[in-house]
């Protein structure tokens, strides 16, 4: 039972714990800052479900927002790094055809007055770390990118605790709950990372 998790759902502090994992994950895509939120999601189900009181159980709505806020500020922390360190950052992407891809794929999204791809690359593995540092490498403008890096934020955050909160309820606070929970956030970052990997059509594709 995941009342054994309790312990996450004890006290305001697993609000900063939750954000300086997202905020870093954006330069170490290994940390798990998505599974740590549907952790967090299920751990309050399954507080709620055992009767605690309501200071003991992470409210759902702080929980996304800050997991949400927290997303925006990494990327445009690392943003502001690649503007500044632009020459440097072009040598490694030209390196990459991921990368480039990434970047390509990036600049003609944000031209077009759209950022679907901002929104979907969060999703990905490493795909918020490959836009954001492309973002300002390739010197988008700020007003352009950052909207998109909030929607895609929020997005997240939100498809993150509802998995964790909505699973633990539909199923029950057990571990079957969080396998399940995910299990649907790794099928959405695969689904993400299958289309971030797609080509991009060149110029005078279907002319």
């Amino acid at each position: 039972m995941l009342e054994s998790l309790g312990w996450l759902a004890a006290g305001p502090w697993i609000y900063a714990v939750v954000g300086v994992s997202i905020v870093l994950d954006v330069f170490l895509p290994v940390l798990p800052s998505g599974v740590l939120v549907v952790a967090v999601a299920t751990a309050a189900a399954a507080e709620t479900a055992a009767g605690a009181m309501p200071r003991e159980v992470p409210d759902i709505l702080v929980l996304m927002l800050s997991a949400a806020t927290a997303s925006v500020l990494g990327d445009l922390v690392a943003y502001r790094l690649a503007w500044r360190g632009s020459a440097r950052l072009d040598r490694v992407i030209a390196r990459s055809r991921r990368l480039r891809t990434a970047q390509e794929r990036l600049g003609a999204a944000l031209a077009r007055g759209g950022g679907l791809l901002v929104v979907v690359a969060r999703f990905a593995p490493a795909g918020r770390s490959v836009v954001s540092l492309g973002a300002g490498a390739a010197r988008h403008r700020a007003r352009d990118f950052l909207p998109w890096s909030a929607l895609a934020g929020l997005a997240w955050a939100t498809y993150s605790v509802a998995l964790g909160y909505l699973g633990a309820q539909w199923l029950g606070p057990t571990w079957l709950a969080t396998a399940v929970s995910l299990a649907a956030l790794f099928g959405a970052g695969a689904a993400a990372a299958y289309f971030m990997r797609r080509p991009v059509p060149s110029a005078g594709a279907g002319a």
